[in-house]
């Protein structure tokens, strides 16, 4: 925040004299020398870059053995710092705290590619990633602050589980009921960190990073969810292989049902509340889209449906930017519903003006409803 803003709103009356200096003496207090830093922080990339380049130019006259010691010490270095200087290095500010863990946490990801370039092996990718996200997903949830580690716990959970069902699929192929239930299971079993996150928000002293790891896992179940309708509208289901699809997706909306319930319960607030209730939506909206399968127009309503309980809940909840990103999201979906069902129309030229004119008056409903119903604030998700 400027000065010159705290002047003007003191000017328009806004805030009285002793509110404009106690803000002008916050803000000179915890001012940042952004140009300083900037220069700081150039000169260290350059560091950087160099030291890479050094690296990179004699790394086949490097030992295998010293470079892997040296990337161990750097990861043990940084533990150390962790462990030992965590609190001071809060104090001092927390953003230093998390550079740390998430700086560890690509060291130790990196670790398990570099030993098998020096030693020559290979495994199926998730088998290391499994590896690191057992050794260092409870650093990552034990010491994470902000969206950095939220996002290495999330993205690396979904990036594992996804590698480990196209491996044991043959990427397309799976082989019975049985395992395409547990396939569908484990990659459905990240969004079970919604609820991990609800019940530690009250109860941590970093709400923040718990916040966004709750958004992650919705965000999660969300895409699933808008995935699954995207498929059923396409007629993208085997249907040759009834009940071992419907047993998978079945399996997936349960497993987002419990996800969003278990919001429901550890956070009763309304925020809570809709949350789970958008991660429980989205779960239900699997099977249901499986039953849509090839069917274009049901499909297509399912998925505006999905998404104007979205905005509901958002409404309920206050929040702003949700909201208009799913009233954004029914405005696009129908628009290429309209594209779907008459393609042939776009092959002429009156087919297009009437499509322009109709994207045209979608965007300016969505704009006046976004406009007229989005609430006015938006609190912490």
């Amino acid at each position: 925040m400027s000065a010159r803003k705290i002047v003007q709103w003191h000017d328009a009356g806004l805030i009285d004299a002793a509110t404009r200096d106690r803000l002008l003496a916050y803000e000179t207090e915890h001012a940042r020398p952004l140009v300083l830093w900037a220069v700081f922080g150039i000169g260290a990339l350059a560091i950087g870059l160099g030291l890479v380049s050094v690296i990179a130019a004699n790394w086949e006259d490097i030992p295998g053995l010293v470079r892997l010691s040296v990337h161990f010490a750097l990861m043990a270095g940084t533990l150390a710092a962790l462990f030992l200087r965590e609190e001071r290095l809060a104090e001092r500010s927390p953003w230093v705290v998390e550079a740390l863990v998430f700086v560890t946490a690509a060291l130790g990801l990196t670790f398990f590619g570099h030993l098998g370039q020096v030693y020559q092996t290979s495994a199926p990718l998730w088998q290391p990633l499994a590896l690191w996200l057992a050794l260092f997903a409870p650093l990552l949830l034990l010491m994470g602050r902000s969206w950095p580690a939220a996002l290495a716990v999330m993205g690396g959970s979904v990036w594992t589980v996804w590698e480990y069902a196209s491996a044991n699929t043959g990427y397309g192929v799976i082989l019975d009921t049985g395992w395409s239930v547990w396939l569908a299971f484990a990659t459905a079993l990240p969004v079970a960190f919604a609820a991990l996150a609800a019940g530690m928000r009250g109860r941590s002293a970093r709400p923040d990073f718990w916040r966004r790891l709750e958004q992650l896992a919705l965000a999660y179940a969300v895409c699933g969810a808008s995935f699954a309708c995207a498929v059923a509208s396409a007629g993208g289901f085997h249907q040759s292989a009834l009940s071992r699809e419907a047993a998978s997706v079945l399996t997936s909306g349960v497993v987002a049902v419990l996800a969003g319930l278990g919001v429901m319960l550890a956070r009763p607030s309304v925020s809570g509340r809709m949350a789970g209730a958008i991660i429980a939506g989205a779960g239900l909206a699997v099977p249901i889209a499986y039953v849509t399968d090839g069917a274009t127009v049901p499909a297509a309503l399912l998925f505006m449906a999905l998404w104007a309980g979205f905005a509901a809940a958002a409404l309920a909840a206050q929040w702003r930017g949700v909201f208009q990103l799913a009233v954004g999201v029914i405005a696009l979906r129908l628009i290429i519903l309209s594209f779907e069902l008459a393609g042939d129309l776009l092959t002429s030229g009156f087919g297009l003006i009437l499509s322009g004119v109709m994207i045209l008056a979608v965007a300016w409903v969505a704009v006046r409803v976004s406009r007229r119903f989005a609430p006015r604030e938006e609190p912490g998700a």
